[in-house]
């Protein structure tokens, strides 16, 4: 049997390395597009990383830009994928308030350039949009494939463009163009920026005495958090189904910033009240209260439950955390 091939956009990122690391276990020969930078930025893939020069590679990477669509074009003409799963992104809702033009070229624009390449491919491959439960916003919950979107950032604005971009390509074009709407997804691969990561990380270091506060904004704010290594399999598997939709993917359950710190301090009993300061300035211009999914479609059309609850997640996280920064401590100056 031919091997599959997929090209992945924002490999080096959390669900990109996941997603690489999952498909390399099916047999698949994955294919990622780096962005250049003056400075390394593949440690999520350092694990899976392989010499091109080795005859049997089966992980190749190439520099390339969501803004740049002539390198774009030229690397799916070579690559000439079955699957192309769109993950690149400026991610960061608080950061989209202050970077509103460049998330829209990249998160909106990106999109509408990777799919004009791909309707003129001689062989269309099936297509992977990565959406995101950040575009229902002030929508109440639970939050369903029929839910109106009302988006509260730009980052949100910029992945409904992106979405309709992506039915309009299959409608009108026949493309194999899918949506999957993904609720919040974590892991230890998480950045440091992100609300979850930010608070494992402080309180590992808090309980061995290399921090003393943590600041933090809305500490109200409810969010559907499930584990990003769990959320790949069901954007796989979306892409494997005989005819194209799009699919909300989540864990049925929201949880507040304080029940996060509750987790995370507790694990390493801590009383998160004594550490943790609210600072306005990472309240967001306009703020989305509540995010929680409604999972039946998932459920009913790929067969998909999430592995990974929400107290197993953070746990996770704190665990590698405080395990990361004692072996760095331990390391010889």
């Amino acid at each position: 049997m031919k091997t599959r091939r997929a090209l992945i956009t924002g490999i080096t990122g959390q669900d990109g390395s996941y997603l690489a690391e999952f498909l390399l276990r099916k047999g698949y020969e994955v294919h990622g597009i780096v962005r250049r930078s003056s400075s390394f930025n593949t440690a999520r893939i350092d694990g899976i990383y392989q010499d091109p020069h080795t005859p049997d590679c089966q992980l190749r990477l190439h520099y390339g830009d969501m803004l740049d669509a002539t390198v774009l074009s030229r690397i799916l003409h070579e690559v000439a994928p079955d699957e192309v799963y769109n993950l690149a992104a400026q991610s960061h809702v608080r950061v989209s308030f202050d970077m509103p033009e460049h998330t829209l070229d990249v998160v909106a624009l990106g999109t509408a350039r990777l799919l004009e390449v791909l309707r003129t491919l001689p062989s269309k491959p099936r297509f992977y949009q990565a959406s995101s439960s950040e575009m229902f916003g002030g929508s109440a919950p639970p939050q369903s494939e029929t839910t109106p979107f009302r988006p509260c950032s730009p980052y949100a604005v910029a992945k409904i463009a992106a979405y309709h971009l992506t039915v309009l390509y299959r409608d009108a074009y026949g493309l194999f163009a899918c949506n999957g709407i993904l609720f919040n997804h974590e892991s230890p691969r998480r950045s440091e920026t992100f609300v979850t990561r930010k608070v494992t990380r402080a309180a590992a270091r808090i309980k061995l005495g290399l921090q003393d506060k943590l600041f933090l904004g809305n500490l109200e704010a409810r969010r559907d958090w499930g584990f990003a290594g769990d959320f790949v399999e069901a954007m796989w598997l979306l892409l494997q189904q005989e005819q194209p939709t799009d699919v909300v993917i989540c864990t049925g359950e929201s949880h507040s910033v304080r029940d996060l710190l509750d987790v995370a301090f507790s694990r390493l009993n801590l009383d998160w009240q004594r550490y943790v300061e609210i600072d306005p300035r990472y309240f967001r211009p306009s703020e989305v209260d509540e995010l929680r999914g409604d999972m039946t479609w998932a459920r009913k059309l790929l067969k998909w439950e999430p592995k990974v609850r929400f107290r197993q997640l953070v746990e996770m996280m704190v665990d590698h955390d405080l395990a990361d920064l004692l072996r760095n401590r331990q390391k010889p100056r």
